[in-house]
């Protein structure tokens, strides 16, 4: 096994695509130790062949919809609407624009792609920094995978075999409670560099705004209430909101054309074959991580720098921080998963628990450098370079973490509302 680890390594760096290195490593593994190829074909069926993984080009459908309908336009205009009138009121309204969208996206792309170029260019239409506009973009825009509905959730789900209900519940109170970090943020520089605010909206206007927005806010109650009282599952939520967002986009608000669908679809496609190939073959790596008995062994190191559960969280939120600034999310929970999360519940911590920890550190990830994805489209999309944009991005992280030490310490952050609407599990 250490062979292939180093082998799985060497090719990281080689800029080999990440499911064509897991497959391969997989299947030297296979080859060198003797066992049954069929395994593999097997294995592979086996991750396709799920239901909790068609939610995920259903959510991926839903998010292109909303982006290339205008619906987040006039969700901003809503949020804008509410809170515009207080100072600092337009990163306010990025902050609860991007948790609205959080609603429907599902990635920290598909807002800061969609979502945050309309952000940016209307803050600084009226006065903000440049970089604070992005800053502010950039960290709202993790709101995405931690607010349901959320793809990572999903993969994660999938790759640990956890409820994806759960998840999705577990993600609203610590989504809220970064939204309110980041909007004390906002609302400190709004103080120190005097940023504007909006005149106050008449309750004509207001109304306007509701109406306007109304079909989009209903999506996500749409799905939380479908979950809650058990009329749908989680990927049974995900078609509906697909087929939801289509229809208010198509027949409602009429902003997208019937000619906008292939490219809409073939864009899904694109992004659901890639995110199912990786699991597919993360399912083959963790079956081959499981044979060498690689999570007991981390389990144990884990452990042997203490018996206190505390110690282990701290070593555990530590390493993932550090790979998230240098892994892309997706391929770090596939890889990681089978290897952390056994090691976090050995030590007592609940699996609902374990996963978020582990999803709100490398969504973290995507807004730290040098990897922040989100770092690199925010600041090409605003034409602001990559350093001052992470620069005005540290502040912004401040409450992130703070929420994550709120969630790795108290677990009823994470299971509170899990328990409350599925009953009490491990």
């Amino acid at each position: 096994m250490t062979l292939s680890l180093i082998l799985f390594a060497v090719l990281l760096f080689t800029g080999l695509p990440l499911y064509v290195n897991l497959g391969f490593v997989s299947f030297i593994y296979f080859f060198m130790n003797g066992l049954p190829p069929a395994v593999v074909v097997q294995r592979i069926t086996q991750a396709s062949n799920s239901f909790t993984m068609i939610a995920a080009p259903f959510f991926i459908l839903m998010g292109n919809v909303m982006n290339t309908s205008g619906v987040t336009r006039k969700m901003f205009n809503f949020a804008n609407t509410i809170v515009g009138t207080v100072p600092g009121g337009m990163g306010h309204a990025n902050i609860i624009g991007s948790a609205l969208f959080a609603g429907m996206s599902g990635t920290a792309v598909a807002d800061a792609g969609g979502l945050g170029n309309i952000e940016i260019e209307a803050m600084r239409s009226v006065g903000y920094d440049a970089d604070f506009s992005c800053a502010a973009t950039v960290a709202s825009s993790v709101l995405g995978p931690i607010i349901p509905p959320s793809l990572p959730m999903v993969i994660l789900a999938v790759a640990a075999e956890a409820s994806i209900g759960r998840l999705f519940m577990a993600g609203i109170v610590p989504g809220i409670l970064m939204a309110a970090g980041m909007m004390v943020v906002v609302a400190y520089y709004a103080k120190e560099r005097h940023y504007p605010s909006n005149p106050r909206p008449t309750w004509a206007q207001v109304w306007t705004a509701f109406k306007e927005a109304f079909l989009a806010l209903l999506a996500p109650v749409i799905l939380f209430v479908g979950i809650y009282r058990g009329v749908m599952t989680p990927t049974e939520a995900a078609i509906v909101a697909a087929f939801y967002s289509l229809t208010i986009g198509l027949l409602a608000y009429r902003d997208l054309k019937w000619k906008d669908l292939p490219k809409i679809f073939l864009m899904s496609c694109e992004t659901t074959g890639v995110v199912l190939a990786l699991v597919m073959v993360a399912n083959i790596f963790g079956y081959v991580l499981s044979i060498a008995q690689i999570p007991q062994m981390m389990s144990h190191v884990l452990l042997s720098f203490s018996d206190s559960k505390i110690v282990l969280l701290l070593v555990v939120n530590v390493f993932l921080i550090f790979v998230g600034m240098f892994m892309e999310g997706t391929a770090a929970i596939l890889i990681l998963t089978p290897i952390l999360i056994p090691a976090m519940m050995n030590a007592g911590v609940s699996q609902t628990q374990a996963c978020m920890i582990m999803i709100l550190n490398l969504m973290i990830g995507v807004a730290t450098p040098p990897v922040g994805v989100v770092l690199y489209v925010v600041s090409h999309q605003a034409k602001v370079s990559f350093e001052h944009v992470t620069k005005a991005t540290i502040p912004f992280l401040i409450p992130l973490f703070i929420v994550l030490a709120l969630v790795t310490f108290v677990p009823t952050i994470s299971t509170w509302l899990p328990n409350l609407v599925f009953g009490v599990s491990t």
